[in-house]
């Protein structure tokens, strides 16, 4: 059949058409694809393009950083003094970091439990917001007859006015407190954006700090290196001596009774030095480099920071969960939270112990031990002095699975501390700084 002249010029505007298509659209398979996926498939793909080039960029900027410092940490990789005060002010940021952070999220709690209020008192009274709205709407729109046109006129106005007076008031106040709840509704939420904002910048913060620690005890532990094999054989000295020891003042005095002459004398005259004269050696004190406790343990007492950030959950002698009383001091802590030395001393033990999990022993000098349990990583190890302040060791996500499950959920991890003073468990409460500016500093 031959096509009309009329539907020719149609004819060809629709093949001109589907030629600018075809040449428009990709070959092969891609346009099979392309055309099989809905609208909404592709926003999936562009999003998940778009979160992958972000996951890269962060990545780049955390290589970039910790190519940084690596280089400023091997500056300080030649001098000893510098490496430990700049190691124990990263610790002290990180705490600070760590504080800071659950500060934030106390108020952020506060703040969602106070909208969360809010809510609930406007989800109370919608029946009641939607009369004064309606009633508003019905008086803004309906304004009252003209007085005095006629007499049903001003009957009704008369009614009205009568009417308005007793609702009036009421509306009036509905209509305050509503906008006053409002006004608190938009307030802790824009107090809520803030607080996240600010802990968003400070957990950056603290991620940076943590990687800059993470490679100064790198650096530290690498020197230990050196004498690698020394160490280990003492690492499997004191593993057998853990095992052979019944409790841990047996375990304490196996650990002192194995050590040299020679160790034993540099020490008693360490600690000798350091209990000379009643009053400590502030010298002594801000030296990042000594070798020795800078004062005796003993004089130490209302000096002392706690070991890590959080709550003191159960203290010295308080009843425990066997039918005894606890011979130390139990604190909460974040999960991942850093931990301290809270003392000078020799490291004289540092591995896991029995139900204890990884056991950190400190030797603080004059018969007296510190012990630190709970954490899940220990970053010292046998031989060393660490100073006040000084990162040994970190915690874990959540605490021991026994307390998870009878708490239903994960519990925080908890840092137990316990002082001994030959062999013999002591109360540390007398030891602890009473306000920030007592703590000892290293």
């Amino acid at each position: 059949m031959t096509p009309s002249p009329s539907s020719r010029p149609a004819r060809a505007a629709l093949s001109l058409a589907l030629a600018f298509a075809c040449a428009a659209a990709p070959a092969g398979p891609v346009v099979a694809q392309e055309r099989g996926r809905s609208p909404a498939v592709l926003d999936t793909i562009r999003q998940r393009d778009k979160e992958l080039e972000t996951i890269r960029a962060e990545q780049k900027r955390a290589a970039d950083t910790e190519k940084q410092l690596r280089v400023e940490i091997d500056r300080l990789g030649e001098d000893r003094r510098k490496l430990n005060q700049t190691m124990i002010d990263t610790a002290g940021r990180v705490r600070g970091a760590e504080q800071a952070i659950a500060a934030i999220e106390a108020r952020l709690d506060l703040l969602e439990s106070t909208e969360h209020g809010i809510n609930g008192s406007l989800e109370s009274r919608r029946a009641t917001i939607a009369q004064v709205l309606a009633a508003l709407q019905r008086l803004g729109r309906r304004p009252p007859p003209a007085f005095l046109v006629s007499a049903e006129d001003a009957l009704k106005s008369v009614r009205t006015a009568i009417l308005l007076g007793a609702v009036l008031p009421e509306l009036k106040s509905e209509a305050e407190a509503l906008a006053t709840d409002l006004a608190d509704l938009v307030r802790v939420r824009r107090d809520s954006a803030a607080e996240r904002a600010k802990r968003a910048n400070d957990l950056a913060v603290l991620a940076e700090e943590r990687t800059r620690l993470g490679l100064l005890i790198e650096e530290r532990q690498k020197r230990l290196g050196e004498v690698e094999k020394e160490l280990d054989t003492a690492r499997r000295r004191a593993l057998q001596l853990a095992l052979q020891a019944d409790n841990l003042k047996d375990l304490i005095a196996r650990l002192e009774h194995n050590l040299d002459a020679a160790a034993r004398a540099a020490r008693a005259q360490a600690e000798h030095q350091a209990a000379v004269g009643a009053r400590p050696d502030l010298a002594a004190l801000k030296d990042p480099g000594r070798l020795a406790p800078a004062i005796a343990f003993a004089s130490a007492k209302g000096t002392l920071p706690l070991p890590v950030n959080g709550m003191r959950l159960r203290e010295f002698g308080a009843a425990d969960m066997h039918g005894g009383t606890e011979k130390g001091l139990s604190i909460t802590a974040r999960a991942g939270a850093q931990v301290t030395a809270p003392c000078d001393g020799w490291v004289v033990y540092a591995a896991p112990y029995r139900s204890y999990g990884q056991l950190l022993i400190l030797n603080a000098g004059g018969g007296y031990h510190v012990l630190l349990a709970g954490m899940e990583r220990i970053t010292v190890d046998l031989g060393q002095f660490v100073l006040t302040g000084e990162p040994v060791g970190t915690m874990g996500s959540s605490g021991p699975a026994m307390a998870s499950a009878a708490a239903g959920g994960p519990s925080p991890p908890v840092l137990y501390v316990e002082f001994r003073k030959d062999g013999l468990p002591v109360d540390p409460s007398p030891w602890w700084a009473t306000n920030e500016s007592e703590k000892v500093r290293g």
